[in-house]
């Protein structure tokens, strides 16, 4: 496999309003992929469709949706068919997290973040993964967490759903063999996002240095333009190296650690 010619492909991204998904629509136009947009923001999307189209010549489309809303996939699909657009790749970076002991969170922002974090990234993973198989030439990249590795107390829920991210990824990497269509599951350390200020607290980074959205996406495509792809990665050393030393902990070790590191006060 040669590297990815993103020029005069279609890349629907979730969660493009800010922060990583912002980055990656950037990049990705940078390349010379058409993209679709999807957020709850219209504003934002509005203005980042209008400065992609005027850097790089490429057809930006925003979708304001609420990805927290049960269908995602079904309606994103119906939205681009109206327009007239094929998708050839997508990029589920939609997501957010909640901080606190379990027992003291409120279960409809406990069923919200269920929502958005898995059953909308299998949703529209499942809506468009037949036309992605079918085209051959694009990604499926779904946006996991180094949460991913360990159980978190204090963000049992992200954690979870996290984990369940990076498994069913991997699963539709190796199904996707032979297809033509890169499957990789990104999996983030801390990020300078706005993900600290929805979820309330810095302690939830556990003390970690923060990457740049930049330095993230970066990490995704050039994996993805590997010879021969993985199905997942992490972007950052520290968080590498965090990764294995997690596969070398009992189960009791490691949530004890992480207990340690996201712990308030």
């Amino acid at each position: 496999m040669s590297a990815v010619d993103y020029r005069g492909q279609t890349t629907l991204i979730t969660g493009a309003s800010a922060g990583i998904g912002m980055e990656f629509a950037r990049q990705i136009a940078e390349r010379g992929s058409h993209v679709v947009l999807v957020a709850r923001r219209r504003e934002r999307l509005e203005k980042l469709a209008a400065e992609l189209t005027a850097a790089y010549g490429v057809q930006a489309t925003a979708v304001p949706l609420d990805l927290s809303r049960p269908a995602a996939g079904q309606t994103l699909a119906a939205e681009v068919a109206q327009r007239g657009l094929t998708v050839t790749s997508v990029v589920n970076n939609a997501g957010f997290g909640t901080f606190g002991a379990f027992h003291t969170e409120d279960p409809g922002r406990l069923q919200e973040e269920i929502s958005v974090d898995i059953a909308n990234v299998v949703d529209i993973s499942r809506a468009f993964i037949e036309p992605l198989r079918a085209a051959g030439t694009g990604v499926l990249i779904n946006v996991a967490s180094m949460a991913a590795y360990f159980p978190v107390p204090n963000m049992a829920v992200y954690a979870a759903a996290k984990a369940f991210v990076l498994s069913f990824t991997e699963a539709l990497w190796q199904e996707s063999l032979g297809t033509g269509l890169r499957v990789l599951a990104l999996s983030p350390g801390a990020t300078s996002t706005e993900f600290f200020d929805v979820i309330g607290t810095d302690a939830a980074d556990g003390g970690a240095k923060r990457q740049s959205p930049h330095q993230v996406v970066a990490t995704a495509l050039r994996a993805l333009d590997r010879r021969t792809p993985p199905p997942s990665a992490i972007s950052g050393r520290p968080n590498r190296l965090l990764a294995s030393l997690g596969r070398g902990l009992s189960r009791r070790r490691a949530v004890l650690l992480m207990g340690s590191m996201t712990s308030t006060p």
